[in-house]
């Protein structure tokens, strides 16, 4: 009887080991997918970096002009809690 009821736990423990790798492997491939669509935007925006020198300066400009937007929401969100 004390037999069957460790192969039983022998088979719940495989059932849940599989089910961890699975659920770690879909995490792996996700993670994946998100590199690799960064990596394609990296190369793209290099080529027309490259194809056109302007282009980072306007980039560069239009980070700055997001970054100074977002302080300034991140301040009247602050002023509003406040308030």
């Amino acid at each position: 009887m004390a037999e069957s009821e460790s192969q039983e736990g022998n088979y719940y423990n495989w059932g849940k080991m599989v089910e961890n790798i699975k659920t770690d492997m879909e995490e792996l491939l996700e993670e994946m997918e998100k590199l690799t669509v960064r990596a394609t935007w990296m190369t793209f925006d290099y080529t027309a970096i490259q194809t056109n020198p302007d282009l980072s300066n306007a980039m560069q400009h239009s980070e700055d002009v997001f970054l100074m937007c977002k302080e300034q929401m991140e301040k009247k969100w602050q002023e509003v809690l406040l308030e």
